[in-house]
């Protein structure tokens, strides 16, 4: 079997981990070209693969422009730049994995699930989620009915304080007019979970949360504008950006800010760019805090809670059935299994998702999700993922529901929502 070449358009962090799998497993994938606005991306992308100089595009037309020459795109821009690309690359012949969420626009989303069902090609978006080994054995042990019948669950999303800070107040995703909502944003991969543990289709959505913290109200007084102005809550705050930034090895929040590692630079983009910013005085608008209220077909219902204010960034599960309950902690790998009159409680073990499924980031997910795509891919693109385009437009539509229930106050009918944006999208066309 050949291995798979693919594109990458979009080289920022999770392009460049989702092409890591190329250096790990070069028998199986290629990356032959890619398009980035960046030239310091692209010189990393064309040392780190070995791709040819005529094969870096300073922008992703350029490269669609050319005669189809690789299987698979895959489409890892900013996420209001992500429905141009995909629709053009499906047309073009390519095979598609595409970063999540699969647009801010839910008339995007509906376009892209039927454009799905019409290319024949294999088109995925990177729910990892479903591909770690944790939600995995969730998965299964629900389908095996080991807690009897599944009616309810509690998920919570502890984002943690610093990086809500980093990436939802000066960061990307900090203004929901200029990205997503933090429900798609952030929350998009939970819904998806969510609506993949239940086994059911959403029926009703209800949420609410707000913006509480991050506001200028609670601003340290004679803070100014940017921490590197001298602020006077320098020792103190939380969020002081030199502190956060600048230390020996900030780690990826570091390569966030700048693609040199070097102190020099990282000042210079503390200074000049936006994570050097107060994070009391940025432009944001998204929620530091939200609830979801969900209830599927056939009784499900769900409690979903995104919160900044936690000192870790983890996933943790109740869920509840007839006949027993399972507690469980993704970052601690660690299920435990509750059945009812049973007095022992059992500590479940992960299933083994094999070597690739346990690489990169988000538990195991990153490396899970493109094992599978070059997988199909390589196989002719018969078969679709766990996390098919088709399929993924429902917890889509379910985090559209939660914001809009959050801002209108009203229960919103995922049925008559969906049919709502339907013809929305009819009378564009």
């Amino acid at each position: 079997m050949s291995k798979a070449r693919v594109a990458l358009i979009g080289a920022g962090l999770r392009g460049q981990g989702y092409t890591e799998y190329a250096l790990r497993h070069p028998d199986e994938m290629q990356v032959v070209a890619v398009a980035d606005p960046n030239p310091n991306r692209r010189e990393k992308m064309k040392r780190d693969h070995g791709i040819e100089a005529d094969m870096l595009f300073d922008d992703w037309r350029a490269l669609l422009a050319r005669p189809k020459l690789a299987d698979a795109v895959l489409v890892c821009t900013q996420d209001k730049m992500h429905y141009e690309p995909t629709m053009r690359a499906l047309d073009a012949g390519y095979h598609v994995l595409l970063e999540k969420p699969m647009s801010p626009d839910p008339v995007e989303c509906i376009a892209m699930g039927e454009k799905a069902k019409e290319a024949g090609l294999v088109f995925s978006i990177c729910h990892v989620l479903r591909y770690t080994p944790f939600f995995g054995t969730l998965k299964r042990l629900l389908d095996e009915g080991r807690i009897g019948r599944l009616l309810s669950i509690q998920h919570n999303e502890n984002v943690g304080y610093w990086h809500q800070a980093h990436s939802f107040v000066r960061g990307n995703w900090r203004n929901s007019a200029e990205s997503s909502p933090m429900i798609l944003a952030k929350s998009c991969h939970d819904m998806d979970i969510l609506l993949w543990l239940a086994g059911a289709d959403c029926v009703r959505v209800s949420s609410f949360g707000s913006l509480s913290h991050f506001k200028a109200e609670h601003a340290p007084e004679g803070a100014p504008e940017r921490c590197t102005d001298g602020c006077p809550a320098a020792e103190t705050c939380l969020y002081y950006a030199p502190k956060v930034y600048l230390g020996e090895d900030p780690g990826w929040l570091g390569a966030a800010i700048s693609d040199d590692p070097s102190y020099e630079a990282r000042e210079k983009a503390l200074r000049e760019g936006p994570y050097g910013r107060c994070v009391y005085r940025c432009d944001n608008d998204v929620v530091d805090h939200q609830v979801v209220n969900l209830e599927f077909e056939g009784g499900v219902t769900a409690a979903f809670t995104m919160t900044a204010f936690t000192n870790d960034v983890s996933r943790t599960l109740k869920l509840m059935g007839t006949e027993g309950e399972i507690r469980a902690s993704m970052e601690n790998d660690d299920i435990e299994l509750i059945r009812f009159g049973a007095g022992a409680r059992e500590r479940i073990k992960t299933d083994a998702a094999g070597s690739a499924g346990q690489e990169g980031g988000h538990g195991g997910g990153d490396g899970g999700i493109v094992r599978d795509f070059v997988g199909l891919v390589r196989a002719g693109g018969k078969g679709k993922g766990l996390t098919a385009a088709e399929d993924a437009v429902q917890s889509h539509l379910m985090a559209f529901a939660a914001e809009r229930s959050r801002i209108r106050g009203e229960v919103v009918r995922l049925a008559s929502y969906r049919d709502r944006i339907v013809r929305e999208r009819a009378a564009r066309t």
